[in-house]
């Protein structure tokens, strides 16, 4: 992490909160940048109240500054460079040098003044998505405040009147602005115990976004309606989306927010989890019950907890299967089952970047070795302990580890299962199966032919 003028210390892999210079006091804050993709440890607050603070995966948390009992913010919007995963560099918009912005964290009833610098090409605004709020501070340009021209600054102030997890994000331009990338989370914890919000082991947060970005460039198209072809959690792809690692009996509660185009079904292996926080806030206990799986539609934001009393390495993933894949065409044959020898490599002797459907499926697409366009990364990547993963997209793991230790969020390597425990290969031929008579004897002139129609890719 870097400022303008390095003034944030580093203590112990923490981001030191609040050490701002006394000169600074009297001025705007200065603002925090951060240049690295990779996650940050929790940011234990040193001043203010006390509270857990919440992991961003593959992202941080904005330092404050107490100004006379006001906790103070600077978010600076302007054009960043995020990578995707390793290979793939975006060109997006979003705030203090990173897409998604920080998240920032503040206790119930703190009150809060937020500085927001415009650096961006055109003017912007900012939303606090779910906040109750003055009507003034609500960040909708044109509606309730005129618009941030660049190179201004304006200031909101309100008081975080409720916990939970909610976004923020531009209501200016708003089609080009998000789908550049411009937004961030906002945790608000409960200033003291609160009967419907438990106290967990880990707190990991992240959003959902996508992009459109044609192989080999970097610019997103933002008048992309459905068809993205990059979807993300907080602006990583898989392999690039960093594993949520924890103990082994750990409470480990996930928030996720929805600012795509589209609803994503989350669905996470070997645990059953419940629903704890909605964009309303926490749930009664008498109204939650067990999922595996949780839908999560645009706009909106959840808290979902679970016990990790089963050790491994679970996969986490958005299930619409073409969410957990990278940049890909829409246009490409079914060629299952055609023989296609050395067509495709001549083929792409006179078109570079041609891509071919497998003749036998997908999944060898996720060994593929074919050279690709410069700044894309393949359609299905990743390997893991037993070869490709053949993923891409919304996809993670779970790391549950019994010697994980307590407040340590490093990557603990590849699981090692106890012996007998894995799926194993059955070390005979199966036996011919029976089939009914008519299907051995069908005409074989008869040839049906489907075609699907081109249009309506909408996702």
């Amino acid at each position: 992490m870097t400022s303008r003028r390095h003034f944030l210390g580093m203590a112990g892999g923490a981001i030191a909160a609040a050490t701002v210079s006394r000169p600074a006091l009297a001025a705007l804050p200065e603002p925090v940048i951060e240049t690295s993709a990779s996650t940050r440890p929790p940011l234990h607050p040193s001043t203010g109240r006390p509270y857990n603070p919440v992991v961003t995966l593959n992202g941080w948390t904005l330092p404050w500054r107490m100004n006379k009992g006001v906790k103070e913010f600077h978010l600076v919007a302007e054009p960043v460079n995020r990578e995707l995963a390793p290979g793939m560099i975006a060109h997006l918009w979003g705030y203090n040098g990173q897409s998604p912005g920080p998240t920032i964290e503040v206790v119930e009833g703190d009150q809060v003044r937020i500085f927001v610098t415009n650096r961006l090409p055109e003017r912007t605004s900012m939303h606090w998505h779910g906040q109750r709020l003055p009507n003034g501070m609500d960040g909708v340009s044109g509606l309730t405040q005129p618009a941030i021209q660049p190179g201004k600054t304006f200031v909101y102030e309100f008081v975080a009147k409720r916990p939970g997890t909610f976004m923020y994000h531009p209501h200016a331009d708003e089609m080009t602005q998000m789908a550049m990338g411009m937004m961030g989370m906002w945790i608000t914890h409960p200033a003291k115990a609160h009967p419907h919000i438990s106290t967990v082991d880990r707190d990991f947060c992240f959003l959902l976004s996508a992009y459109d970005i044609e192989p080999g460039s970097a610019l997103p198209k933002p008048s992309t309606m459905t068809d993205f072809n990059l979807w993300t959690w907080n602006s990583r792809v898989f392999p690039g989306i960093d594993t949520l690692n924890v103990r082994q009996h750990d409470k480990v509660r996930i928030r996720v927010g929805n600012l795509t185009m589209t609803n994503h079904p989350i669905h996470m292996h070997g645990h059953e989890f419940t629903i704890t926080g909605t964009d309303g806030g926490p749930i009664p206990h008498s109204a939650r019950w067990p999922e595996v799986t949780t839908d999560i539609a645009v706009g909106q934001m959840r808290q979902l907890e679970f016990v990790a009393d089963e050790p491994g390495d679970w996969a986490i993933h958005c299930h619409k299967s073409h969410h957990t894949m990278n940049a890909m065409g829409h246009g490409l044959p079914n060629m299952i089952g055609v023989e296609q020898g050395e067509l495709a490599e001549r083929i792409s002797n006179l078109i570079p970047g041609y891509m071919k459907m497998g003749e036998s499926g997908m999944a060898e697409m996720g060994e593929m070795k074919m050279p690709l366009p410069a700044n894309t990364l393949p359609m299905m990547t990743g390997d893991g302990p037993y070869g490709s993963l053949e993923m891409g997209g919304m996809f993670s793991v779970i790391k549950v580890r019994r010697d994980q230790k307590p407040g340590d969020y490093s990557d603990p390597g590849w699981y090692t299962p106890r012996k007998g425990t894995v799926a194993y290969e059955y070390g005979a031929a199966p036996p011919e199966a029976h089939r009914a008579e008519h299907a051995a004897h069908r005409d074989a002139s008869v040839e049906v032919t489907v075609k699907k129609p081109e249009a309506g890719h909408g996702h």
